[in-house]
């Protein structure tokens, strides 16, 4: 946990560098961050941010999950959500993106999630990736085109769809699966304080449960994820620009 980070108001944060890639070389610090919901970050907290060298944020979150918003579409769609509430707004000399990952009007796929009981966990990774490339492909393209500086991505609880991005974040930097996998399962721990200032039960239990009974684990459901995929080729396929790609991979690993 060395990578998490303590800014004030932040949850679930922590930076992608520091770890294993395949080429001997370890990601590098301060090019990305992932993160939880924003809403509790002081302004002393965005300061830290600042001095860590993030310049863009980018919201993966419904806007429902971000405005007020009449017939709340991500609770029909079953998709993991805080109630959208007035809070500090993201300082204006930081670039701030929305690129809503979960595509909620699609009711069939997230009902079919839902009967599954694949949503909250890594499980339903592998059919959110077949089904819904081009949402992938639009935020890693929004993420390769950040003002130079740190990227600061996040969602609700900073665990699924944030854990998707960095999956294919680390991916494709050539990072270890087994070190992908241990990423997301801090979240598993570090996202209770966040359930605890927002009222809301910790789901881990549930998930935990529900792995469980499918004879799997978080870590072992991200490392089925990642078997045989081929990032860079899916991302090529989806609609990414081979030169979004490169500037990623540079900026995580120094690397062209």
């Amino acid at each position: 946990m060395d990578r998490a980070v303590a800014w004030e108001g932040f949850y679930n944060t922590r930076d992608l560098g520091g770890l294993p890639a395949r080429s001997g070389r370890t990601t590098r610090r301060g090019a990305f961050f992932r993160a939880a919901d924003l809403r509790f970050v002081s302004d002393a907290g965005w300061a830290e941010a600042r001095e860590a060298g993030v310049r863009t944020v980018i919201d993966l979150r419904n806007p429902d999950e971000i405005r007020p918003t009449a017939g709340a579409p991500t609770a029909l769609a079953g998709s993991a959500q805080f109630a959208a509430a007035t809070g500090p707004a993201t300082p204006a000399d930081l670039d701030r993106v929305e690129v809503p990952l979960d595509d909620i009007a699609d009711l069939e796929f997230w009902r079919y999630v839902n009967h599954e009981r694949l949503n909250g966990s890594p499980l339903y990774y592998r059919i959110f990736l077949e089904r819904k490339a081009e949402r992938c492909a639009a935020v890693m393209t929004a993420i390769a085109r950040a003002a130079p500086g740190g990227v600061l991505f996040h969602c609700g609880s900073g665990r699924d769809r944030t854990g998707l991005v960095a999956l294919l974040l680390l991916a494709l930097a050539g990072v270890d699966p087994d070190a992908i996998a241990a990423d997301y399962d801090l979240s598993t721990e570090a996202v209770r304080p966040l359930y605890a200032v927002m009222g809301t039960d910790d789901q881990g239990p549930a998930i935990a449960a529900i792995l469980a009974e499918r004879g799997t684990t978080t870590a072992a459901a991200v490392r089925a994820t990642l078997d045989g995929f081929d990032v860079r080729q899916y991302l090529l396929d989806a609609g990414v620009d081979g030169r979004d790609l490169d500037d990623i991979r540079h900026r995580l690993t120094n690397q062209d």
